[in-house]
C-alpha cells in the first residue's frame, strides 16, 4: 500500500506538472503571453517588502504555478449569452458563480473559469473582476479599482498556500485572491485592499430556476479551450496539495469544503457537510449573532441577525482557509 500511495503521488505531481504546462501550451497558441511584463521579477527593493501578521512577504515567499504572467489567460472582453443558449451545454450539476449586481443578473460557469481564473467585467457601469482559484475552489468578486483608478486583473503565474496571486495591469502589484490584499509592490506599501463584491456559488440547476433572467458567460472567450474537459484530473478528489502551504491544519480533511467568514478579528469555518446535515444554523461570531442557512446545492445564506445584513462567506477547501485565516475556529455541532 505505501508503494502505491508512492507511486499515486508521483503519477499525481506528473500529471499536473503536464497540465500546466499544457495550460501555458494553449495560452501561447492562442497568443494570450505576448504581454511583456516585466517589472514584476524587477520590483525595487523598498516595494518588496510588506508587513502583514508581523511577516515580511517577498517574491521568495510566493511559488510559481506556471513561468510567466497571463501564462493563463483571463477574459478581458467577456460575452454573454441567454439562460436557453447556456442551458444546451451546462449541465444541472455544474456549478456557476451568480452574481445579482444593481439589477444585472449573471453566471460565470466554473468550466470556463477552471482555464481563466479571472473574468474583467463591467457590471451595470461598475469594474468588477469575478476570480477563481482552482487549486482551494475560492471564488471572490472585487471591485477593479486600484489607487482609485480602474485596473485590469491577470494570473501572475505565482501562488501564495496555493491560492490564485492575482496582478494589477495599472501597477503590476500582487494580490492574493482569498483575501483580497495587495501583498508586494506599490498597492501593498499602500496597505490596499480590494472590496469584495457578493457572488454565490450554485449548481447550474439552482441557480436558473432562481434566475430566469440571468445572463451567462459565454464560450466565446477568444481562446481555444474545451470547457467540457476539467483539467485538473482528479484533484478535486484526493488529498494531494501539489504546491505546498505554510500552515498545515489537520483538524479536518485538508479537502474538506467549507465556508469561511470574518467578523471583526474573528475567524469561523463550517463545514458544508455539517449545513448540508442541519439545513439552518444560529450561532456568534465576533460578539455578532448570525444565521446560517443552506437553502440548496451549495447555495449559503448568511445574515447578521443583529443588524439583518447579509455576510459573504468564502467557500473553499479546508486547508486554504487555516491557511491565511490560521487562529480560525470550526464550528462543531
Amino acid at each position: 500500500m505505501k508503494l502505491f500511495n508512492t507511486k499515486f503521488n508521483i503519477i499525481s505531481v506528473v500529471f499536473v506538472i503536464i497540465v500546466i504546462g499544457g495550460l501555458v501550451f494553449l495560452a501561447v497558441r492562442s497568443g494570450q503571453t505576448g504581454r511583456q511584463s516585466s517589472t514584476i521579477n524587477h520590483i525595487p527593493d523598498e516595494l518588496v517588502e510588506q508587513r502583514k501578521d508581523s511577516k515580511t512577504l517577498t517574491l521568495d515567499d510566493l511559488t510559481w504555478g506556471c513561468p510567466r504572467q497571463d501564462c493563463i489567460p483571463s477574459i478581458d472582453d467577456p460575452k454573454f449569452e441567454s439562460l436557453d443558449d447556456a442551458d444546451k451545454w451546462l449541465r444541472d450539476e455544474d456549478l456557476v458563480f451568480g452574481l445579482v449586481h444593481k439589477g444585472v443578473v449573471r453566471a460565470y460557469p466554473q468550466r470556463i473559469l477552471n482555464w481563466h481564473e479571472i473574468v474583467n467585467d463591467t457590471v451595470a457601469g461598475d469594474p468588477i473582476a469575478i476570480t477563481f482559484c482552482p487549486l482551494c475552489v475560492t471564488s471572490l468578486a472585487f471591485e477593479r479599482v486600484v489607487n482609485g483608478q480602474t485596473a485590469e486583473f491577470g494570473v501572475s503565474g505565482r501562488l501564495l498556500d496555493s491560492n490564485l496571486v492575482m496582478y494589477d495591469r495599472l501597477e503590476e502589484s500582487l494580490w492574493q485572491q482569498i483575501t483580497g490584499e495587495a501583498i508586494i509592490g506599490p498597492a501593498a506599501l499602500r496597505g490596499e485592499k480590494l472590496k469584495r463584491v457578493s457572488i454565490a456559488p450554485s449548481t447550474w440547476e439552482n441557480w436558473k430556476e432562481n434566475h430566469p433572467d440571468t445572463e451567462v458567460l459565454s464560450r466565446d472567450t477568444g481562446h481555444v479551450r474545451n470547457y467540457g474537459l476539467y483539467p485538473y484530473g482528479a484533484y478535486e478528489d484526493n488529498d494531494q496539495i501539489f504546491f505546498g502551504i505554510r500552515n498545515s491544519d489537520f483538524r479536518l480533511p485538508i479537502k474538506d469544503v467549507g465556508y469561511g467568514i470574518e467578523i471583526g478579528d474573528s475567524p469561523k469555518y463550517y463545514s458544508e457537510s455539517i449545513l448540508k446535515e442541519n439545513k439552518t444554523i444560529e450561532d456568534s461570531l465576533g460578539g455578532v449573532n448570525i444565521k446560517i442557512e443552506y437553502k440548496k446545492d451549495s447555495e449559503v445564506v448568511i445574515t447578521n441577525l443583529d443588524s439583518g445584513e447579509a455576510i459573504v462567506p468564502i467557500r473553499g477547501f479546508w486547508f486554504s482557509w487555516a491557511s491565511f485565516f490560521p487562529d480560525t475556529d470550526i464550528f462543531i455541532k
